[in-house]
């Protein structure tokens, strides 16, 4: 762009910083195009400010795939002039799901790891949930569209 104009770099950086601009840096973005979907959202929005009486309002979701690593040796400690360390290899333990819940106004998360991720796991993960909240409150989940959620039993 310098070269362009026939001004120098310095010019260039100068003129970005006076009017805040960072073009080396992008932000991502996907607009839906569910024709209901400002209407959809307009009903979660609600659902989570103003909750039906003696209700609570839970986001859940999961987390599939998760990577159980070790490292092979353990770290050296860590001492002036030298940083943590560790080893650049590890050895895999598996991998397990965990399926998790968030109660926004307390900020109170529910989570519990299972080996599998199948619907069987996320019933007793709502089971769990279940437990944990008071019986008098009814429970309203927020989820996505995952398959495990449309599960007939699930559903039930």
């Amino acid at each position: 762009m310098a070269e362009q104009h026939s001004v120098s770099k310095a010019t260039i950086n100068r003129i970005w910083q006076s009017h805040g601009l960072q073009p080396h840096r992008i932000k991502t973005f996907k607009l839906s195009r569910d024709p209901k979907f400002l209407e959809k959202l307009t009903d979660f929005v609600g659902l989570y400010l103003n909750p039906p009486d003696k209700a609570l309002v839970l986001c859940a979701d999961e987390k599939s795939q998760i990577q159980a690593l070790d490292r092979t040796q353990p770290g050296l400690p860590l001492k002036k002039g030298r940083c943590g360390t560790m080893t650049h290899d590890y050895k895999r333990n598996g991998t397990t799901a965990l399926f998790a819940a968030l109660e926004a106004i307390q900020g109170k998360v529910i989570g519990q790891c299972f080996a599998r991720h199948r619907h069987q796991e996320f019933l007793k993960f709502l089971k769990r949930l279940d437990v944990e909240f008071p019986v008098e409150l009814k429970l309203h989940l927020v989820m996505d569209n995952y398959g495990i959620h449309k599960h007939p039993r699930v559903q039930g």
